[in-house]
């Protein structure tokens, strides 16, 4: 996820996958991209309300610039660029690479138009395809990790486009919906977990990720711990349970706050999670499916780490360290309410034992801050800009939420952002000290 979710890789499978199965990877993951835009009009795709976010057609063209800029321009023979112009509009960050359009700016991009876009797409994704049926074993070897590479990438934009897309929908006073409302997503009963804690052990531990699979360069490399006795919540915080913060002029105590983030809500004049509205018929919420009544056993969503802090303060509680989270969700299975489920939005938890929703829902905020483990090194090259460069006045998320593919998330995935940004899925699970 910068003030954004994007990262990198420096970590990549080092085990031969077929050709195959990548291209079929590949070919998915840029087909659930367009699938994902359809409900979107013309209109839509240019949208960008504030300078975090990105329009749509920027994401599209963004992802494929990705393809284009560091797989065919390196490795195609005779390689031309689609237009060279779009590698100037469609750079994100990156230094190294050259000049770029300025990301506040990307909305009033009107040309090229979305159909220019698409073609875009449609002609590097063929010419990729070529590239990989023709090149030799060296080569696939080389490009490989980089066509994986763009894929998670091209998942991380994914993620971005949703919420981008509600972010824009919401100060629209007409409360589009993305998606019309669906049976099974109707407010449920306050039926969920009791809130308790399980206690882990402390001593020392590893995190980060090994070599043997995918991950970007932030998880690594891998390295000790010492963690003392801890306990960490059951499930994450409720919309119910945020309301009793609320009601309690939890946003009017500043002794609850820490100093920064008290001047922000009094800035602001933040009242209660960014999409909640108090109404004559009692609070809504915006979502993707519009303006609809709160789901009070849901996780509370779309906070910042201030009020996220705040709010454990308020309980008596903390929010538990980057390391406390991982070590909490290893072994555990990648399955919750993540974006194969199809939500959209988050769930009330189930009644079971043991702990509950560490993937999908609401990302989760940390009391880490975002900074290189042990022995970091950034990448050579241009993609050792994705993460090193960012790695200052950003806290940590962890746990995927539920537009987050589950084929993109792990235990030792390190998501990041400003303490202050809450157009994301992001939400609380409580931590104290034994």
């Amino acid at each position: 996820m910068v003030s954004r979710s994007e990262n990198s890789a420096s970590s990549f499978v080092d085990a031969e996958q077929p050709v195959a199965d990548q291209l079929r990877r590949f070919r998915a993951i840029r087909c659930f991209s367009r699938d994902q835009v359809a409900p979107l009009s013309v209109e839509d795709m240019g949208l960008q309300a504030m300078a975090d976010a990105s329009p749509p057609k920027w994401h599209l063209a963004h992802t494929t610039w990705f393809f284009e800029t560091f797989i065919l321009e390196q490795f195609e023979p005779g390689f031309k660029p689609f237009n060279p112009q779009f590698r100037h509009l469609f750079n994100s960050y990156y230094e190294t690479v050259g000049t770029f359009h300025p990301r506040p700016q990307r909305g009033l991009l009107s040309r090229p138009s979305v159909a220019e876009v698409l073609d875009y797409r449609a002609n590097i994704e063929q010419r990729l395809q070529t590239l990989v049926e023709q090149c030799d074993k060296r080569t696939w070897q080389t490009i490989e990790p980089l066509i994986l590479l763009g894929t998670h990438h091209e998942q991380q934009h994914q993620e971005l486009l949703f919420t981008d897309t509600l972010y824009n929908f919401s100060l629209n006073p007409l409360a589009p919906t993305y998606r019309n409302h669906q049976g099974g997503l109707s407010v449920a009963p306050e039926s969920h977990s009791p809130l308790t804690f399980t206690d882990f052990d402390g001593g020392l531990h590893e995190i980060g990720a090994d070599s043997s699979d995918f991950s970007f360069d932030n998880e690594s490399p891998r390295h000790p711990v010492y963690l003392q006795p801890y306990r960490l919540a059951n499930r994450l915080v409720t919309n119910s349970e945020y309301l009793e913060f609320i009601e309690d002029q939890g946003y009017q105590t500043a002794v609850l706050w820490l100093s920064d983030g008290w001047a922000k809500i009094q800035n602001e004049q933040w009242q209660q999670p960014l999409y909640w509205q108090q109404t004559e018929e009692g609070w809504r919420e915006f979502s993707l499916y519009g303006l609809r009544p709160l789901d009070l056993a849901a996780p509370v969503s779309h906070l910042s780490y201030f009020e996220a802090d705040a709010f454990a303060t308020w309980a008596g509680k903390r929010l538990p360290t980057e390391a406390e989270w991982e070590q909490a969700a290893a072994g555990q299975p990648i399955a919750g309410n993540l974006l194969d489920s199809d939500h959209l939005k988050p769930v009330p938890s189930a009644a079971s034992d043991g702990i509950q929703q560490l993937y999908g829902d609401v990302w989760e905020w940390t009391a880490s801050p975002y900074n290189p483990y042990p022995g970091f090194k950034a990448p050579a090259g241009p993609v050792g800009e994705y993460n090193g460069k960012f790695m200052c006045n950003q806290m940590v998320l962890r746990g995927g939420s539920c537009v987050t593919p589950a084929d993109h998330i792990r235990a030792t995935y390190r998501n990041f952002f400003p303490a202050d940004a809450r157009w994301q899925f992001s939400g609380i699970r409580l931590a104290d000290w034994i």
